[in-house]
């Protein structure tokens, strides 16, 4: 559990949804693949109450499910093995943490965390969307530059490989704040590099395609297809050679 409370329920995946507590938050913490079966098993008077946890863009598949007022969390929070205490995203450049919430129970979310010594930010929508396409840039940048040279650790790519990740980085940032129509604030390859210091020790590999870099994939395709240029060429060339997308 996060920062555990007094009154807490487990419920583990394939087990109903509990009759009590009737009411709180629901806190969803599991792959994105399962999210469906997720919201199908709780009934429809508690939907409102799921917190969503996962990385990825999920604006359309909440749509989708009629919640797009649920509430969603960017957690900037690394744990080395089970058992041992979390790491907080604090960084050289974000001293004041990283983790934001945004939603009905963004508040209590950020409660939650302070209990156990940890920082969240309750942010508007605006604001969470900016910070939801800046991690969404470092999962699909990172994970990307670091499979290609064989799964080497984050720390590894941002020391060793920035040459190829800012061009990378510049070119996400940009085709997501059009997708998205927003803008970032400068620095965002500063403020992307250090949280990959932060958490150094992470492997890298290209995973949960759909939900992570085929967000950004999706966007080259339609662009070609309508015969604009690739948005985003170094990443699509990095699908290619990984063989996860062809040619």
């Amino acid at each position: 559990s996060v920062c555990p409370n007094a009154g807490d329920v487990l419920v583990r995946r394939g087990e109903p949804m509990p009759a009590s507590p009737s009411s709180g938050p629901i806190y969803v913490c599991t792959r994105n693949d399962a999210l469906a079966g997720v919201v199908a098993a709780t009934p429809a008077h508690r939907r409102a109450d799921l917190v969503f946890l996962q990385n990825g863009m999920l604006g359309d598949f909440l749509r989708e499910q009629d919640l797009p007022e649920a509430t969603q969390v960017l957690v900037y929070l690394a744990v080395s093995k089970l058992g041992e205490a979390p790491i907080d995203g604090i960084t050289d450049t974000n001293p004041e943490g990283l983790t934001s919430a945004c939603g009905p129970w963004a508040g209590a979310f950020a409660a939650r965390l302070r209990k156990g010594g940890l920082t969240c930010h309750v942010r508007g929508a605006e604001e969470y969307a900016q910070a939801m396409l800046e991690k969404h840039v470092w999962i699909c940048g990172f994970m990307l530059v670091g499979a290609m040279h064989g799964g080497i650790t984050v720390g590894q790519v941002e020391s060793s490989h920035s040459d190829q990740l800012r061009p990378l980085i510049s070119q996400l940032c940009a085709s997501g704040e059009a997708a998205l129509g927003i803008k970032l604030a400068p620095g965002a390859y500063d403020r992307l590099a250090a949280y990959g210091r932060a958490v150094s020790h992470f492997p890298t590999a290209v995973k949960e395609f759909h939900w992570r870099n085929g967000w950004f994939h999706d966007i080259s395709r339609r662009a070609v297809a309508e015969g604009r240029p690739d948005p985003t060429p170094l990443h699509t060339a990095g699908l290619v050679q990984l063989g996860i997308v062809d040619a």
